[in-house]
């Protein structure tokens, strides 16, 4: 874990971001998806949510993302530019490119963060852009393989890139530790740590891997509500997650 440089939450925070839910809840199809979830995501800070499919951890990052109407509040405070709209980064869970996919990091980059249609050549200043892009996790060697052909962590390193350009307020990954080997998930987690010392925004990730949650700062584990959040230990040794889990804590289970 990373120092963060978060001052009295009244105040706001000294830095880039400070993200607050209040009461936050949520119907779809007349079942109440969320409810009354509140917390706090500090500057600097990493915090991951936890709990077993269809606890609205998806629909909490909808939410936030301005993708999903909602009832409560979600705001977010900057010292230096006050209540504002953030500037949010998303990764996606892994999409899984088929290994015959012929396009190249280089040429999905482009697609997704400009208008450029694919079939144009690529400027030289273009792949510059895009190789400092990808200097930022370390995958400038990435630039020219076929999607296809990539590892699950190379993947999400190439997507991590993404949505880090612009550099966002806030960074949301959705289960970044799917299809990721070990090796992988430290690389991918030991990068996180760069990027938000670096650039001091707040980082929210989901995740069924328990074996990584000493890497965070705080636990959330959600289903509908709140029902823990602390530190690691402290949430996977609650009474609440040995109901959701049982008495073992393997990764992934």
């Amino acid at each position: 874990m990373i120092p963060k440089r978060h001052l009295d939450c009244h105040r706001g925070c000294d830095g880039r971001c400070c993200l607050r839910l209040e009461h936050l809840s949520v119907q779809a199809g007349g079942e109440r998806i969320l409810d009354d979830v509140s917390f706090h995501l500090h500057c600097g800070e990493l915090i991951a949510l936890i709990g077993p499919n269809g606890a609205g951890k998806s629909s909490l990052f909808k939410s936030i993302l301005g993708l999903m109407d909602y009832e409560g509040r979600i705001t977010f405070q900057s010292v230096e530019q006050g209540t504002q709209k953030p500037r949010i980064g998303y990764v996606p869970q892994n999409p899984g490119f088929d290994p015959g996919d012929p396009v190249s990091v280089l040429d999905l980059f482009l697609t997704a963060t400009t208008s450029r249609p694919a079939f144009l050549p690529v400027s030289r200043r273009a792949r510059e852009k895009v190789a400092a892009c990808l200097k930022r996790v370390n995958g400038e060697e990435l630039i020219d393989r076929r999607v296809g052909t990539l590892s699950g962590g190379e993947v999400q390193r190439v997507l991590l890139a993404m949505a880090l350009e612009p550099v966002p307020n806030l960074l949301i990954l959705d289960e970044p530790m799917s299809g990721v080997d070990m090796e992988g998930e430290q690389q991918l987690l030991n990068l996180l740590d760069q990027i938000r010392e670096e650039y001091d925004l707040s980082v929210l990730i989901s995740t069924h891997d328990f074996q990584t949650l000493n890497r965070v700062d705080k636990v959330i584990l959600l289903q509908k509500r709140i029902l823990a959040a602390g530190d690691a230990q402290v949430v996977l040794h609650s009474k609440e997650f040995a109901r959701l889990f049982g008495s073992g804590k393997e990764g992934g289970q």
